[in-house]
């Protein structure tokens, strides 16, 4: 990843097609778009290549989220149980539907933690929302047995993990739905997009009626439509929705070349005695978008992390202090800094937030670093990279 890295002449020829036709909604104006429909083209692909039965294309991952929440009924008061450690999206997508975001500990796949879901679970829980963070994946079939037990929903954040698989499935299908990012540094883009896949059809339903205004999409006069429901406009253009097409063409190129770059960068961080890797849950393959290690212990993570930027390698991240990605950076949501009045039920639960023991997590989280795996790297490249890494993780050990 990123997919930017390798843009050539098939996001070209699909952008072109828009351009020319000059129609940049995805919506109407059938008579002119030279029969192009881009966004409805990924869809259909990309619901193929994930094995599901539906795929809604909309604007960025956090819609996404946003409007697999929405279809699935949650609303004020839900509570969805979430990692501590995600991107600031997810927890931003369950404020946007009014439910309460529940934060739980994670283990050493850096993922949810099963046992810390269960004890989570209230009367009010109506979702687990994992997030499959860097690549890999949560131990889902814990968590579907916890969804089993208590009649919860299974909601996959794979927008870091496309083309990663559990158990021979696509993350993101698992699930009872699945929500992917296509921004600019995923590892295929849109330049801005995301989806929503699912198996369930009032779920698709009640998605591509949200995403658009709550248009019902039957017949092809848009004036016509009526509204089911209340809805927003997380809509897709056909332009962003073509630089996808053009990528999805390249998925299983990326992800060839991504395997290939992970695996020479871990097999020399491999040599080093002191690095672990993170657990990937048995039945799990990683999309190899990062390369994820511990350090024994937070001040060698820190002087790690420090040397490799020392010597020019650059790309390696410690989320630990990362104010996107750990709870230890969310002074906004802890204390509640929104523009708007919230519900005096998501204030309080959001304010106790300062108050939780993340130690747990806090005793992963800072020994973590993250390595990013590129697409554009030679073969050579990445040899040479690797070599670095190794020379300067092993210095400070």
């Amino acid at each position: 990843m990123p997919g930017f890295e390798i843009f050539g002449d098939e996001e070209r020829k699909h952008v072109n097609d828009v351009l020319e036709s000059g129609i940049l909604m995805r919506y109407g104006f059938d008579g002119m778009r030279n029969n192009h429909w881009k966004a409805k083209e990924f869809e259909t692909e990309f619901a193929n290549k994930m094995g599901t039965d539906y795929c809604q294309l909309v604007s960025s991952g956090t819609s996404a989220l946003t409007i697999a929440l929405a279809s699935a009924g949650i609303g004020v008061g839900d509570e969805i149980i979430m990692p501590c450690f995600t991107f600031v999206a997810s927890f931003e997508s369950i404020l946007a539907t009014g439910a309460i975001p529940v934060l739980v500990d994670i283990d050493a796949t850096l993922t949810l933690d099963p046992e810390a879901v269960e004890a989570a679970v209230t009367s009010k829980t109506r979702c687990i929302m994992p997030v499959h963070m860097c690549g890999s994946m949560a131990n889902l079939d814990a968590l579907q047995a916890i969804c089993d037990k208590h009649d919860l929903l299974l909601l996959e954040d794979a927008c870091q993990a496309i083309g990663g698989t559990y158990k021979g499935k696509p993350l993101g299908s698992y699930g009872d739905l699945g929500c992917f990012s296509f921004d600019f540094v995923k590892t295929i883009t849109c330049g801005e997009g995301g989806a929503v896949i699912t198996n369930n059809k009032e779920y698709y339903i009640k998605s591509d009626q949200y995403q658009d205004h709550g248009h019902d999409h039957v017949g092809s006069d848009r004036g016509a439509e009526t509204h089911p429901v209340l809805g927003y406009n997380y809509r897709i253009s056909e332009l962003h929705a073509a630089v996808g097409l053009g990528q999805l063409g390249k998925f299983d190129e990326i992800l060839a070349i991504q395997k290939r770059n992970y695996t020479i960068v871990r097999n020399a961080l491999s040599t080093i005695e002191g690095v672990t890797f993170r657990e990937v849950p048995e039945g799990g393959v990683e999309n190899h978008s990062f390369v994820n290690i511990f350090l024994p212990n937070e001040e060698l993570a820190k002087k790690a992390h420090k040397a490799l930027g020392d010597n020019g390698v650059d790309a390696n991240f410690y989320w630990y202090t990362n104010n996107w990605h750990y709870i230890n950076g969310w002074e906004h949501l802890r204390n509640v800094k929104s523009l708007g009045n919230v519900t005096n039920e998501v204030r309080n639960h959001l304010e106790k937030l300062n108050n939780t023991d993340f130690s747990k997590s806090d005793a992963i989280m800072s020994r973590a670093i993250s390595s990013l795996v590129k697409i554009g790297w030679t073969e050579e490249e990445v040899i040479e990279r690797a070599e670095k890494m190794r020379k300067a993780i092993a210095s400070v050990l």
